[in-house]
């Protein structure tokens, strides 16, 4: 059986969710599952945007044999090339022999490369601007490169002003029936998802993103149609200002983050005091979290959700506790920038560990580290209760 939605009177979702999968790109985990979306434009000639990955493969091809109701499909455009979303393209041609695939030079060089049916004799090549009549629809192309991988365009159907971003505004989070953003609280059921897919899977491209976002200013949009997650017809706004927040690596809240590393509760015990005196003083955004219990994507999500990040870890060997040096190199890796951090750390007989964050921290883009750092020797003793003030007195000042 069919299961699909409208989204304007010629465009018709044919996508799916996934509620099995434990581990995006066998990575992320995604409790609430994943959505894979794809699209069909009825007009006097057919057009498949995107494909979906294997594992909705018999939903969706019966979701666009319904969708297309008896008539041939003349197009399939290819906004993006990863697998979640081109993992049926060559069903679709084997199912439907007379389709044109349209993508640019990068997209063929990709499908030769999953893929090993000749597709040469089908293939239209586009380049940026360039335009697919389809009858009374108008689709224009706009390359994407880098966001988040080199191929990557989105298609703007200038008739009915609706912009499909390919993993542009996506996230994770499978869809319950309510496929469109004013169905659904996205503040309280879907912004941390929103915010961890995008720091995660296309954060270290913000300038790719920055450019992409001023493309899309120049264009009419109503409805923005992603390759996850829900499609935005009202309020775009907000998606769109979160996405700027978070590729030019502007805190969204003012906030801080602490996150700590313990091998036996004495640096859990100094984060959770050091989160007490924080609160004492009034600032009441903080969020405190064990690294060694806590994905690193939710670590990296947080990090560009608040303005301050506290790191609390031991020496461990010599160097810093693994589970935090991991969280750093993808602090690093991601390219998180523009923070206030404190340092503190702790080490029964060397004590090292807080350099070496301190070290890592410097070679991230313009991040701003506060003394005094403190390091403590086993556990925190109350003489050093005053340098922890100092350093809740010199975050203060930011808020």
């Amino acid at each position: 059986m069919h299961c699909t939605r409208k989204v304007t009177e010629d465009i018709i979702w044919i996508g799916g969710s996934d509620r099995r999968l434990a581990l995006f790109e066998n990575i992320f985990p995604i409790p609430r599952g994943v959505s894979y979306n794809s699209y069909l434009l009825k007009d006097e000639k057919t057009v498949l945007l995107d494909t979906v990955d294997r594992s909705i493969a018999g939903q969706f091809l019966e979701n666009l044999a319904f969708a297309l109701d008896g008539r041939n499909l003349d197009y399939m455009i290819v906004n993006h090339m990863e697998p979640d979303h081109c993992a049926l393209i060559e069903e679709i041609v084997r199912q439907y022999p007379e389709v044109k695939v349209v993508g640019n030079a990068k997209t063929f060089g990709m499908i030769q490369q999953f893929y090993t049916f000749d597709i040469a004799e089908r293939s239209v090549t586009v380049k940026e601007g360039e335009t697919l009549n389809t009858g009374k629809h108008t689709l224009h192309f706009v390359m994407a490169p880098m966001v988040h991988w080199p191929e990557v365009m989105v298609t703007y159907d200038e008739t009915d002003k609706v912009l499909f971003s390919a993993d542009a505004f996506g996230t994770f989070g499978a869809l319950n029936g309510n496929i469109f953003n004013d169905e659904i609280d996205f503040d309280r059921d879907w912004l941390d998802d929103a915010r961890r897919y995008y720091t995660n899977i296309v954060g270290k491209y913000g300038g790719p993103v920055q450019t992409t976002l001023k493309k899309a200013a120049g264009l009419d949009i109503s409805i923005i149609c992603p390759l996850h997650g829900p499609i935005w017809r009202s309020n775009l706004g907000y998606i769109l200002d979160k996405y700027n927040t978070w590729s030019s690596y502007e805190p969204e809240e003012k906030a801080v983050m602490i996150a700590y590393a313990s091998m036996y509760g004495n640096t859990e015990n100094l984060a959770n005091i050091f989160a007490a005196k924080l609160a004492e003083a009034g600032i009441h955004n903080i969020a405190v979290y064990d690294v060694s219990n806590t994905h690193v994507s939710t670590l990296i999500s947080e990090a560009f959700r608040c303005s301050h990040i506290v790191l609390a870890a031991p020496t461990y060997n010599g160097n810093v506790y693994p589970v935090m040096e991991n969280f750093l190199n993808d602090m690093k890796a991601l390219a998180v920038q523009k923070r206030t951090v404190a340092v503190l750390d702790n080490g029964t007989w060397a004590a090292t560990a807080g350099k070496q964050m301190a070290d890592k921290i410097t070679e991230m883009k313009d991040m701003k580290i506060i003394e005094p750092k403190v390091s403590i020797k086993s556990s925190l003793k109350n003489e050093q209760l005053e340098q922890l003030d100092e350093l809740v007195a010199e975050i203060k000042k930011d808020f």
